[in-house]
């Protein structure tokens, strides 16, 4: 069984090559039922979105793309399967926001959730307000230096020194917890567990990190990939968002 197309040294097919193994986090994904998920489509949902195209059009496209003031998203021209999500602005709050509004999870009991992004900021990180996640619907998900979104799991900083802080909420019922300082122009690799209903496990670069949220601050409505990449002044940072996946029990 060929696998990728890629030749060895003698020009054999390689069967397998630890170079061209998936970056997702095995220490997350090891309990996602994606085989079987590949037998029987009907045991989940999955989106696994590589940027091979980004539309944004009102009538057809998957995502919204919503400015506040200013600000683009577009697929990158120097790397393959990057969105960028360019601020252009150096004003405090204003930036783009990116949510795909027609792919739906909705935790529940039983209805465990995985997901897991990367992404990076350049110019510069401790310039930029971020927020990278599910969010119900929501224009400015960061408004005035702050999360707005009253359903939500994610990742945010509001606070323009690369803080990130690990956030879920539930009709306004909220809690944060600490994730890690990002670096400039460096990849982070963001993922999370929803246990139906009971908890959430973050994870930061493949490693279960800090205490679950629980039961109180788990959304149970509609939420929706989003993302945020907003100045926090001085700078107009960018948002470089690699392909993601997030798969969901029926």
């Amino acid at each position: 069984m060929a696998s990728r197309g890629h030749t060895t040294g003698g020009g054999r097919i390689a069967v397998y090559d630890p170079s061209l193994s998936s970056d997702f986090a095995a220490n997350l994904w090891k309990t996602c039922p994606l085989q079987e998920y590949l037998h029987d489509p009907s045991i989940g949902v999955l989106l696994d979105e590589q940027w091979v195209s980004y539309d944004d059009t009102a009538t057809t496209g998957d995502y919204v793309t919503t400015q506040a003031a200013t600000g683009t998203a577009a697929i990158s021209s120097a790397a393959p399967g990057v969105l960028e999500l360019d601020s252009n602005s150096t004003t405090a709050t204003q930036g783009v926001q990116v949510q795909r509004a027609k792919s739906c999870f909705l935790p529940a009991a039983n209805k465990h959730i995985w997901a897991e992004w990367k992404f990076k900021i350049v110019d510069t990180y401790d310039k930029a307000e971020i927020f990278v996640g599910l969010s119900e619907i929501d224009t400015t998900i960061i408004g005035t230096s702050a999360n707005s979104s009253a359903n939500h799991i994610g990742w945010q900083c509001v606070t323009d020194d690369g803080v990130l802080l690990f956030t879920s909420e539930k009709a306004t019922a909220g809690t944060t917890s600490a994730c890690a300082t990002i670096a400039e122009a460096t990849y982070i690799k963001l993922g999370f567990y929803v246990n139906g209903v009971t908890s959430i496990q973050q994870y930061v670069n493949g490693v279960a990190t800090g205490t679950a949220h629980a039961t109180a601050n788990i959304p149970i409505v509609a939420v929706y990939p989003s993302f945020v990449c907003q100045s926090g002044a001085t700078n107009d940072p960018i948002m470089h968002l690699m392909g993601y996946r997030i798969f969901q029990l029926r």
